[in-house]
């Protein structure tokens, strides 16, 4: 082999090497840019379980930095936005879970749970016309959760549409009727849409579901009340007083049956301790008034009945009774005064189809 061939093809083998170590080069330099990528997708599922795991002890802070850090990685994964509108609800972040919750509603229209998570946001910022269309926008996308239901009930039962709400409530107690709280609150829904003997039957299942359900026995004395029948009220209503006995409305209530029932002493026993905790309660008053008055106190009945009137000047029953009393410590002149009132107050009431618009006389 002469020199210059030597030469020539060592040269061409020095090109090759000098060539090979370019392309060692560019294949470690594009290792060092892909690894990282690799590295951050590897991250992702280590931080929705993680996100999960701390959603589900309680432990928002960490959940929110976990989803956001998988958003940041992966900002079109559906786990990931879900998991933080979620993670910003349960930590009061409302604006920050409408504003996720919005873009990824918009990118995924058709995600039931998304739906969910944003109407519960528009609930707690008390936008419930949103609320209502975001959870039936769910409910239509996947009805077979009992959670959208009753959410949607809540929603509607806030609103006072009770008849709506009732039919919520019917499908939610259907996917699971061995929760007491939406019985209670079914009945509730049956109870303000005139159907007595149907709430009945809910407070009655939430009961046998569980006994010490708050209100349980209250709501079905209410509805015993309702239906005339006083002495089962009054047997809920000593029920409930075990478990609540500083519960103003309760008080009242058991006070109210007690005087139809002619029990005054112990009606003014729970009617006194009712206004002492709620002084703003008229019709509490107007019943303490009138227990006072059928017990031979007359003065104390005056005392009840002209606060009575103070809350609620409006209500015609308080005048009349208290002319009563006023005609017991013999104040004729005052009395007759106050029944022209009664009588002024009652002609200026609107007519209410046969329903007494104030306290029972």
């Amino acid at each position: 082999m002469d020199t210059h061939s030597w030469f020539a093809r060592a040269g061409s083998f020095a090109a090759r090497i000098q060539g090979w170590h370019r392309a060692i080069g560019l294949l470690a330099l594009s290792l060092a840019l892909t690894r990282p990528a690799i590295s951050q997708n590897q991250r992702l599922p280590a931080l929705l379980r993680d996100g999960h795991d701390a959603l589900g002890s309680g432990d928002f802070a960490r959940a929110a930095h976990n989803f956001e850090q998988a958003r940041q990685i992966a900002p079109d994964s559906l786990e990931a936005n879900r998991g933080l509108v979620l993670t910003y609800l349960q930590q009061g972040r409302l604006d920050d879970a409408e504003s996720i919750g919005q873009s990824a509603a918009s990118h995924w229209p058709k995600d039931a749970e998304l739906q969910h998570w944003l109407g519960l946001v528009y609930f707690k910022k008390s936008q419930n016309s949103d609320a209502v269309t975001a959870l039936q926008r769910s409910e239509s996308l996947d009805g077979t959760h009992y959670d959208i239901h009753f959410d949607l009930a809540l929603v509607l039962l806030s609103d006072s549409n009770y008849s709506q709400a009732a039919t919520e409530l019917e499908k939610a107690v259907k996917l699971d009727p061995k929760r007491a709280l939406p019985h209670v609150l079914l009945g509730r829904a049956y109870q303000n849409t005139n159907r007595s003997l149907q709430a009945v039957e809910q407070f009655q299942l939430a009961l046998r579901l569980d006994p010490s359900i708050p209100l349980g026995h209250y709501h079905l004395g209410f509805a015993y009340a309702s239906l005339g029948r006083n002495n089962e009220a009054i047997a809920e209503y000593e029920q409930e007083l075990l478990h609540a006995p500083a519960n103003p409305s309760l008080l009242y209530q058991l006070g109210h049956c007690l005087v139809e029932a002619g029990e005054w002493d112990s009606a003014v026993e729970h009617l006194q301790r009712a206004t002492e905790i709620n002084p703003t309660n008229a019709d509490a008053f107007y019943d303490l008034g009138k227990a006072l008055l059928l017990q031979g106190d007359p003065e104390g009945a005056a005392r009840a009945l002209r606060r009575s009137i103070e809350l609620k000047p409006s209500d015609p029953t308080p005048h009349y009774q208290l002319a009563r009393a006023l005609e017991k410590v013999g104040n004729k002149e005052e009395a007759r005064q106050e029944l022209e009132t009664f009588a002024a107050l009652k002609k200026a009431q609107p007519v209410t189809g046969g329903m007494a618009p104030g306290p029972v006389q």
